[in-house]
């Protein structure tokens, strides 16, 4: 049994710092902010968590409280991301290359709304 949680230490230990490698690599090479909050908010949580089990499977004390932060960093890891890139829309930071931006259009309508209503 111990042999089998070492195994599947070692392997969410390489997955883990494969994924923290590659949201590293994307928060470097992505354009803007919005498209490194990708990177960094999913790809990142994805690596800390797997880097989290690797810690469970090994210190059978800590199953709790790693579970708990689990948790915590599966529901707290895309609200920050929504956060971050919500403050960046409203202060300006422009999108790089962009096709589309809801966000513009219905902040537009509710500008318009507004206005009927004052």
């Amino acid at each position: 049994m111990q042999t089998l949680l070492q195994l599947i230490a070692i392997l969410a230990v390489i997955a883990g710092t494969a994924f923290s490698v590659l949201g590293v690599l994307g928060f470097i090479r992505m354009p803007d902010v919005y498209t490194r909050l990708h990177a960094t908010g999913k790809v990142s949580v994805f690596g800390v968590v797997l880097l989290l089990l690797a810690t469970v499977a090994l210190t059978p004390l800590g199953f709790g409280k790693g579970l708990v932060l689990i948790a915590l960093l599966v529901i707290g890891g895309p609200a920050t991301s929504h956060a971050i890139g919500s403050a960046a829309h409203r202060i300006g930071i422009p999108m790089r290359r962009a096709i589309r931006d809801d966000l513009a259009q219905l902040e537009a309508k509710a500008d318009e709304a507004a206005k009927r209503i004052s």
